[in-house]
Parts: C-alpha cells; structure tokens; sequence
C-alpha cells in the first residue's frame, strides 16, 4: 500500500487544497475582520490609533537625526525599493534555472501588491492628519502597504533562498527578517503617516496572503511527486539548494 502526500489521488489533493484555503481564510479572517470592524466604526482601537499617533509624533517632530532612521528604514518598505529588489532575486533564480522560485516569488509579491489596493480602495480609511506633517503619503490609511508589502516580499524572499543559509543560523534569519518587518511598520507610524491599526492590518492580511501562497505552493509539490518541506526551517523548495549555489 502507498502512502505519502506525493501519492494522493485528485479527491486527496482537493482535500489538502481545501483545509489548506480554510486555514488561511481563517488566519485573514478573524483577525482581520475584528481590525476592519474597528476601522469603520470608529471602535476603541481608533481612539488608540489616534493618541499613539499624537504621542508618536511629538516624540518625533523634534529629532531630526530620528526622523532620518525612520524615513531610511521606511525606504526599505515602498514598493518600488521592494520591486526592484525582488525583481533582481527573480533575474538571479532564472539565470540558475530555478524556473518555479522565480515564479514563485513574483506571483506572490505581485498579487500582494493587488490585494492591498483593492482592500485601500473598499475600505477608504483617511490618513493621520496633524498641523505639523512629518511626512506625506498618498492614496488611503488601511492596510499598510509598506507593512504588507514588507511581511510579503521579505517573507517570500526569505522561504526561497533559506535552503542557502546554514542550518544552525536558519533562525536567525527568520529572527533578522521578522525584526526588519516590524521596524518598517513601525517607522510608518512614527512617521504619521499611518496608525497602529493600519500597521496590524498590514501584518495580518500580508500573512494570510503568504500563508496561502505558500499553502498552494506546497501542494503544487506534491502533485509533481515531492514531499511535504517546512518552509521555514527549510524553504519552499529545498531541493533546489544545489542548483542555487
């Protein structure tokens, strides 16, 4: 008798494809639906956005030396920084014939990028306002693109090129990554530019969308006779570490 995810029939298949969804549904929904909530009733979360937002920019207005870290830590979230470099990545796999990374890595942060517009469009948050702007930026507050842009992109360049970091400091680069994801958020607060809910925002619906990818991903392995990995001690595509050095 065979066993294994890599001998699953189409009804198996199905069945992973659809606890895999449900899981991610449920990672985007409930979280995400309780900050949404908040958003547009003006809930509780609201009235901390706004006084962390006022604390966060008195502390900041005053520090130029600060400001910059921020706006340079900042940088390393907007999306034309986070295009290039994953375009790069994605040049990088292709010319080592690592075909499913590269397709990999830009469906996922493309389809990111969609995802939050759509999201800034239907829910059509205003942005901090104060008489003393720090900084400014366009289109609407919720989610954060930097934030989701960042927990996607880094995220999905970290699960395709761990396979090259050496096992015993694997964690520390889940660690460095996570550390940068974060400091991105919150240098868009500090900025004024966005507030504490539209930061989690960020975080949670970057995470389902990674969540799912990475979910599809894993199946599409197993129907092309490959075992179930573990992404994040890992990769997505371990046995591809030979082609990538």
């Amino acid at each position: 008798m065979r066993n294994g995810p890599s001998r699953l029939g189409p009804s198996g298949r199905y069945g992973v494809r659809a606890v895999l969804l449900a899981a991610a549904v449920t990672l985007v929904g409930v979280p995400f639906g309780l900050l949404l909530h908040q958003v547009t009733v003006d809930g509780p979360l609201t009235e901390l956005d706004e006084r962390l937002a006022e604390r966060l920019h008195d502390r900041v207005v005053d520090y130029q030396g600060l400001e910059l870290v921020m706006q340079a830590i900042s940088l390393t979230g907007r999306g034309t920084f986070l295009f290039v470099l994953v375009g790069l990545a994605a040049l990088w796999l292709l010319r080592r014939g690592a075909r499913k990374l590269a397709v990999f890595l830009v469906v996922v942060s493309v389809g990111g990028g969609i995802v939050n517009s759509l999201v800034k469009l239907a829910v059509g948050r205003p942005r901090p306002v104060f008489d003393e702007p720090i900084a400014t930026a366009f289109g609407k507050s919720f989610p954060s693109g930097h934030s989701m842009g960042s927990f996607v992109c880094y995220g999905a360049l970290l699960l395709v090129f761990l396979p090259l970091v050496p096992r015993a400091r694997r964690s520390w680069a889940v660690a460095g990554t996570a550390l940068l994801v974060l400091a991105i958020g919150f240098s868009r607060m500090a900025l004024g530019v966005h507030f504490l809910s539209d930061v989690l925002g960020g975080f949670v619906l970057g995470a389902a969308w990674l969540a799912g990818s990475v979910a599809a991903f894993e199946t599409w392995r197993e129907e092309r006779g490959r075992r179930r990995s573990d992404p994040l001690t890992e990769g997505v595509e371990p046995e591809e570490a030979d082609e990538l050095t």
